[in-house]
């Protein structure tokens, strides 16, 4: 068994008609007949039944297809990380990441690298918060780094990868449930509920801001580890919350609003962060990529 014969046989077996399989692969018809009865004889059975008028798949023939496409996209997999090795395009790249907006964007990206690029492995790190993040940048233990920072350490580059509001999330109870846009003067004396402040430093100093410049501190009654448990603990009543727009699409509770904010403030920048001399050109093959991937915003 060979892999032309492989070919000729998956030709056929999508085509169900030798004359169109010979033009798709290129070749004359008696070649192709040729390797598929050769491929019958060392299999032992039949794989077409043939006649006249038109050419059927046998039970043997048709549990053949996948193992023989699975053996050429091997081979495809092997030539490609071949001639990455042969472009430099080879190595180990770590990314962390956390957050619900931030999960879509990493698969994407993800899927990308495992296609133009399959000699490079993406490692994917869930669960390191902003300023966590940074930190494991700046010492080398990653390679890249998705969060939100108000500050970037001198060492480290980053490209903006998308742009979101600020909103308030309150229970479907609340008494501005229904006001589609709110201030954060009308929320004062109500409890907060807030990412953890090693996790969520910048959404926890947006709302001391934003309260202080309305007059009061906001009263932050308990922590949660990740947006997930936040939203869980709103719907529950326990507090309202300010967090980001794109967690309305990736969290789906029916219990739960989401406001817009009148007042005046900055969007928060998804940020995808470097080390600045970085030379490895795995990492800058999949910066290069990114950038079609997750495109920055224009605007």
């Amino acid at each position: 068994m060979d892999l032309q014969q492989l070919r000729a046989f998956l030709a056929v077996a999508e085509e169900l008609h030798f004359g169109r399989a010979a033009e798709r692969l290129h070749m004359a018809q008696p070649p192709i007949s040729r390797g598929i009865q050769q491929l019958e004889r060392e299999l032992g059975a039949r794989l077409f039944e043939r006649s006249t008028r038109k050419v059927t798949l046998t039970s043997v023939g048709e549990a053949l297809v996948a193992p023989a496409q699975e053996v050429l996209d091997a081979l495809d997999r092997v030539s490609r990380v071949a001639r990455a090795a042969g472009t430099g395009e080879i190595g180990h790249v770590r990314l962390a990441y956390a957050g619900a907006s931030s999960n879509v964007m990493v698969g994407l990206l993800a899927r990308a690298v495992n296609q133009n690029h399959p000699g490079i492995h993406l490692e994917l790190l869930s669960q390191h918060f902003a300023q966590p993040a940074m930190q494991l940048l700046t010492r080398g233990d990653i390679d890249i780094a998705l969060g939100r920072w108000d500050h970037i350490p001198a060492a480290v580059r980053t490209r903006v990868i998308a742009v979101e509001e600020l909103v308030i999330a309150v229970p479907e109870t609340h008494r501005l449930a229904d006001a589609g846009a709110v201030s954060i003067a009308q929320f004062e004396g109500e409890p907060f509920v807030s990412l953890q402040p090693q996790t969520g430093t910048l959404l926890l100093e947006r709302l001391r801001q934003m309260s202080r410049a309305a007059g009061f501190n906001a009263d932050v009654v308990q922590h949660a580890p990740d947006s997930w448990t936040l939203m869980s603990l709103v719907s529950a009543e326990i507090g309202c919350s300010l967090t980001l727009s794109s967690v309305i699409d990736s969290i789906a509770d029916p219990h739960l609003r989401f406001l817009r904010l009148t007042d005046d403030v900055a969007p928060v920048e998804l940020r995808m962060a470097w080390l600045r001399d970085s030379d490895d050109r795995a990492l800058h093959a999949v910066l290069r990529l990114s950038e079609s991937v997750l495109p920055t915003p224009q605007g």
